[in-house]
């Protein structure tokens, strides 16, 4: 009778990393024995959210610009980029895959095309409001278009583009979980090879979110450097 109780007393042992597997527990010994497994899922994560942003950045600061000259572009780019996000990532991922095959670049299309509406409106909204009186003083002064638009309108669009690439960036990092399903790796891959194992969701799920914050933590950082007005304003 007393064999039953120390027997399931050494299943729980921090040392029986195997036998906490085993029984699908919560095993820090075996997070420590198994972390190198998840170095190179975390890099093609990092590499899956920081092409995807770079482009879609890229992208949406030209045509938010070309828009802000040209209105009436506002609407259409709108409605495109917003069907574009409304497709289901996994459906979006399965899509492209007889155009461009498995593999990365299956990924970062459909990645990229879920960060268009989002930098696009940001970018946009915050050269629209940018104060006239500003504009105004700025072309008094004898300056071009082209010179208020990147001396003075984008300078002061800074905190709602920047709010826009974070919101991007964290969506980016949720949805590059699921660039399993396109053949691209990343931490999703991890959790599908044992989606059971409560252990290797927590490690792989905690990287993730991890990975987040630290992409919003240096995006405020950037922010920061960027717009010296508002620290000195502090």
């Amino acid at each position: 009778m007393i064999g039953v109780p120390l027997a399931q007393l050494q299943i729980q042992e921090p040392g029986g990393s195997d036998a906490c597997a085993a029984a699908n527990g919560f095993c820090p010994g075996w997070i420590v024995e198994n972390i190198d497994r998840y170095w190179t899922p975390l890099l093609e994560h990092v590499y899956l959210t920081v092409v995807p942003v770079l482009i879609g950045f890229a992208l949406s600061l030209g045509l938010a610009i070309l828009a802000h000259r040209r209105r009436w572009l506002t609407g259409p780019i709108v409605a495109i980029s917003g069907i574009f996000f409304a497709i289901p990532s996994v459906a979006a991922f399965f899509l492209l895959q007889p155009i461009t095959g498995l593999g990365y670049t299956t990924a970062i299309v459909a990645l990229v095309s879920y960060t268009l509406l989002i930098l696009f409106r940001n970018i946009t909204d915050g050269l629209r409001n940018v104060p006239a009186e500003t504009r105004d003083a700025a072309l008094g002064q004898g300056l071009t278009e082209r010179q208020v638009l990147y001396r003075v309108e984008l300078p002061i669009a800074v905190p709602e583009i920047m709010a826009g690439l974070r919101i991007a960036t964290s969506t980016t990092v949720g949805l590059a979980a699921l660039a399993v399903f396109a053949g691209a790796g990343g931490l999703g891959s991890e959790i599908l090879v044992d989606k059971r194992f409560k252990s290797n969701v927590v490690v792989a799920g905690g990287l993730a979110v991890l990975l987040a914050a630290a992409f919003d933590l240096l995006i405020l950082t950037l922010q920061r450097f960027m717009t010296p007005w508002r620290r000195a304003r502090a």
